[in-house]
Parts: structure tokens; sequence; C-alpha cells
């Protein structure tokens, strides 16, 4: 993001103004003293006094334009040299309004008007001293040309710290944009990688966890089915090991992996060794998105889950629909049901599962709905709009 320079750059211009003027009004006294006063013993004391007001004044930008003790005194210093000028020679009194602005930068607001006060005091009493008679310009004339100059300054100053307040004000919203940015993708990704958990190894380690129970009861009266179960469980485990590795590198699911389609990856699905899993295909498939069908497939799995573990099921039933604008995925199984689902919670009040449905689901911009009587099973359906073909 760019940022506006213009505070910056108008206090560059006015001080270089100021140093030309306040040069060129102290050539144009010495000049003007010169020609006025030719060989007056006083002279050599007013081009020495002159110089040294250069002198002084061009040493001021090295000090920098902080009120610290050495441009304090420099100040001081600079203003003592010119108050003799003018005792000595009237006609350097204008001089003066290139000060005003010099003091204007150094001292603190009050302290600065109370010096522009005096300067001007001392310009109108040389002013005067040079009339051969009253003149009432001479008495107004400074007064008005100092607090023109302080107004204009005061103005600046205040402009460009209200720019410098703003562009301030915009670097910190930037950065607390960012932070936001940055916490709003850590929390995304710490529920992807939620879900993703929950739908890939925390169900293979519960049905790893299910078969091998299964084999401790039956290894002594049906060592055959125990070893079958092992081995299954063995399988489980490795497909589980292939999905952390996928999961780490942030790959597509193990089952959609190598050009498999959604329908070849559901109909692969199984909710363990005592449930039967179904699947059917209607409509014409058509092309979905990646997110699309790892979504679906996630879904699916975290739905055969929780058949699994809390239905009491015997068979599940997985459809995938395609229906033009749509694709519906529907999980029902012939479990005992229940009554009520307690919102954003799994059948069991303790799972993740249907809350990361319902997120998976919602970040496609599809709706998610259960429908459930006690003893007459459970039906889930996922419907996910798609984008027409052109």
């Amino acid at each position: 993001m760019s940022h506006p320079a213009p505070p910056r750059d108008d206090t560059r211009t006015l001080t270089t103004v100021a140093h030309t003027a306040f040069f060129l009004l102290l050539g144009a006294s010495v000049v003007r003293f010169l020609l006025r006063h030719p060989g007056e013993p006083r002279t050599p004391w007013i081009i020495a006094l002159s110089v040294t007001l250069a002198l002084l004044y061009v040493l001021g930008p090295a000090l920098g334009a902080a009120p610290t003790a050495r441009r304090l005194l420099w100040l001081g210093l600079v203003v003592t040299t010119w108050t003799i000028l003018v005792v000595l020679a009237p006609s350097f009194a204008w001089c003066a309004v290139p000060l005003f602005f010099t003091a204007l930068r150094t001292l603190p607001p009050r302290a600065a008007v109370v010096l522009v006060a005096l300067l001007t005091t001392f310009v109108v009493i040389a002013q005067l001293q040079l009339a051969k008679s009253f003149d009432p310009n001479l008495l107004l004339a400074p007064p008005a040309v100092a607090a023109l100059a302080t107004a204009v300054f005061v103005h600046m100053e205040r402009q460009a710290q209200a720019q410098r307040t703003l562009i301030d004000d915009l670097i910190r919203t930037r950065r607390e944009l960012a932070a936001t940015e940055r916490r709003e993708g850590t929390l995304a990704e710490r529920q992807r990688l939620s879900m993703e958990i929950h739908d890939t190894l925390a169900q293979n380690l519960s049905s790893q966890q299910m078969l091998l129970q299964a084999a401790d009861r039956t290894w002594d009266t049906d060592p055959a089915t125990a070893r079958a179960h092992v081995r299954t469980a063995t399988g489980i485990a490795a497909h589980g090991l292939a999905e952390a590795r996928r999961l780490v590198h942030d790959l597509a699911p193990s089952e959609l992996a190598d050009g498999a389609g959604l329908a070849e990856a559901l109909r692969s699905l199984d909710a363990g060794p005592d449930i039967e899993v179904r699947f059917h295909l209607e409509g014409t498939p058509a092309p979905l998105p990646d997110r699309v069908q790892s979504a679906l497939l996630r879904i699916a799995q975290g739905a055969l889950a929780n058949v699994r573990e809390h239905s009491g099921a015997r068979t599940a039933a997985l459809t995938l629909s395609f229906l033009g604008d749509q694709v519906v995925l529907d999980i029902a199984d012939d479990g005992h049901g229940f009554g009520e689902p307690r919102i954003g919670s799994g059948a069991s009040g303790r799972g993740h599962g249907l809350p990361a449905m319902r997120a998976r689901v919602r970040q496609l911009g599809g709706t998610l709905t259960i429908e459930s009587t006690p003893g007459e099973g459970t039906v889930l359906s996922a419907a996910i709009p798609l984008e027409p073909a052109p």
C-alpha cells in the first residue's frame, strides 16, 4: 500500500522558501546600508555581524528541527546577532520574517508565539525609528505579517499532523487486518484438519479397535475368524497410514487417487464386518469438482462411522443421485434411530461427525438434512448445488 507524502513535501518547500527569503532580505539590507551610509565607522561591524548571522543560519539545518539544547542555543545566538544588527541598522528588521518560521519550527507552540511577538515588537520599534514621521502602516503591517505567517505555519503543521495520524491509522488497520486474516486462515485450517482427522484417522482407528476386540473374543473358539479380523484390521491400518501421509501433503482422499471416480470410491466403502453396505447410482453421472467429490466421500465415511458406532444397524445404503443442478448423497440405515438430535452434536452427543458434515456442506453452498425415527432407522442427505454446464 502506498502512502501520500504531501506534508513532508510542503514542509520542505516552505523551508526552502524561508531560507531563500532570509538570505535575500539579509543581502538587500546590507546593500541598502552600504548605499545609504557609505564610509561610516559602524560599517565593519555591520558587515561582520551580517556574515556571522549568515553563517549561523547556514548551520541551523545541520542541528535538526527538534528542540534540543544545541538547537535552542543556536536559535538564541541567531536572535541575539539579529537584534544587535537591528540596533545598529534598523533596516535589518525585515529579516525577522524568516526568523518567525525558524522559531515556530524550533520551539513549542506557546514559546514560539511569545518569541514571534517579541520579534514583531522589536521590528515595529525599528521601523518607527526609520520613519521621519508617524506611519500607521509601520505600526500595523509587522503584526499583520507575523500573524499571517504564524497562522499559515500552524495550519500546515496541523494538516501534517492529521495526515500523519491518518497514515498511522491506516498502517495499524492494515496490520490488524493482516493479523485477522492470518487468524481466520489458521482457524479454517484447524477446522479442515480436524474434519479430515475425524473422517479418516479416527474412523480407521475405531474400525481397528472393533475388529481387534472381535478377534480377541473369538481367538479361542474360532481362530480362522479371529485371524480374518486381524488381517482386516491390518488392511485398515495400512489404509490409515496412506491417509495420514496424504493428509500431511494435503492431497485428495486415497479412494479418489489415481483418477478413481466418486461412485467407485463410495462403492468400496464399508461399515465394518457386521454391516452390509449397498451402493446405488441414480441419474446420469456428471464430472464433479475435486472438492465436491472429497466432501461427499468424507460425509459418507463419517455417516458410516456413525452407523457402525451408534445405530445397531445390519444394513446401510448409499445412494448417489445426479439431478442436473445438484448432486445428492443419501445414507440410510435400518438401525434403531433416535429422537430429536442435539444440534451440532453426534448421535451420542459426544461426536464430531455431524458438525464436520454440516461444515463441509455449508462451505459448498449445500444443505444437510437428517430424518430419523426411533426404531425405524436414519436417513442422512447431503445436497450440493452444481454449476450449470456451459
